[in-house]
């Protein structure tokens, strides 16, 4: 049985990840900086500061994983795009390889940003292997930074490196400030919602559907960067119009009431075709379906500390 570790594993994409690879039959070991993590069948749980290098190397010598999935960073929404713990965690995730590749580690998933590219030229679908790279934000900048050590480092030490390069997430338990989960929360209290011109294009993947791919890249042998993306593009607009027709009180929402964002592209699409043809994964849910689903999660968490 392979054993893997999975780091930031109470996160957004963490614990659906964790619900993949269980289904997969791993030997799951999951770490968080928190007590009284949630009980998961198949799944042990560390607690473990990753700051800490002496007890991440004590840890990898104690585990010796074959596998590794590394989720943490710092993601406050609002204010990882220019906060300077992006470069701390450049840092830390670099002795995070270390340690694994010290203990023998052999295959490692680590994420980045569909923000690596250069955003002012994205008039057509981003391609990992042709598309610039050119970060407009220290958060792009340092994922860049991360994934060109990592991956000369690893090739050095012969540890297989993939690298997912997340687009535009939703579902349930997204943190309540973002673009899905503030509009619908707004909704269901009866609230006003306040969005730009809202025509933006974007490529919206259900979180369900990101932890699918992360668990097969990791399960293929592929290396290198990968879009993790459904390859769809629809608008801002769409997405505000699908929550509106679940729950309805269109009369709340004030298109056109913020200003577009200086230097928003009005496309970002990923070309999703390593993703389908070389890892062969296939996005399972449709927006409408689910949208619906995290919908219907908000109505039943609307209340919930801390999401309000």
């Amino acid at each position: 049985m392979t054993r893997v570790l999975v780091s930031g594993a109470r996160g957004f994409v963490g614990l659906p990840l964790l619900a993949e690879l269980a289904r997969d039959g791993a030997e799951l070991h999951a770490l968080s900086t928190r007590p009284s993590p949630p009980a998961l069948p198949g799944v042990c749980w560390h607690q473990l500061d990753l700051f800490d290098s002496v007890a991440v190397d004590a840890l990898m010598q104690e585990l010796a994983p074959e596998r590794l999935v590394h989720l943490a960073w710092y993601t406050k929404h609002g204010h990882y795009w220019r906060a300077p713990e992006n470069v701390t965690w450049v840092e830390r995730s670099l002795e995070l390889l270390r340690a694994f590749s010290r203990h023998g580690g052999r295959r490692l998933v680590m994420l980045g940003t569909c923000a690596e590219y250069d955003w002012s030229t994205a008039g057509a679908p981003l391609v990992e292997s042709s598309s610039p790279l050119v970060p407009a934000t220290l958060y792009g900048v340092a994922k860049d930074a991360l994934r060109r050590v990592a991956d000369a480092y690893a090739a050095q030490e012969g540890v297989e490196l993939a690298w997912g390069r997340l687009f535009f997430l939703y579902g349930p338990r997204e943190a309540s400030e973002r673009l899905v989960p503030s509009v619908t929360r707004a909704l269901l209290l009866g609230e006003p919602v306040a969005v730009s011109s809202a025509q933006q294009v974007r490529d919206f993947m259900h979180v369900d559907d990101v932890a699918g791919a992360v668990a097969a890249l990791l399960e293929s042998n592929v290396v290198g960067p990968v879009n993790i993306a459904s390859g769809v593009g629809v608008t801002v607009g769409d997405v505000i119009e699908g929550i509106v027709r679940l729950i309805g009180r269109p009369d709340l929402v004030r298109r056109g009431a913020l200003p577009d964002r200086l230097g928003d592209p009005p496309l970002l699409l990923a070309d999703v075709t390593r993703l389908r043809d070389e890892v062969g994964f296939r996005p399972r849910w449709e927006l409408a379906d689910g949208l619906a689903a995290t919908v219907q999660w908000w109505r039943r968490h609307v209340d919930d500390s801390p999401y309000r």
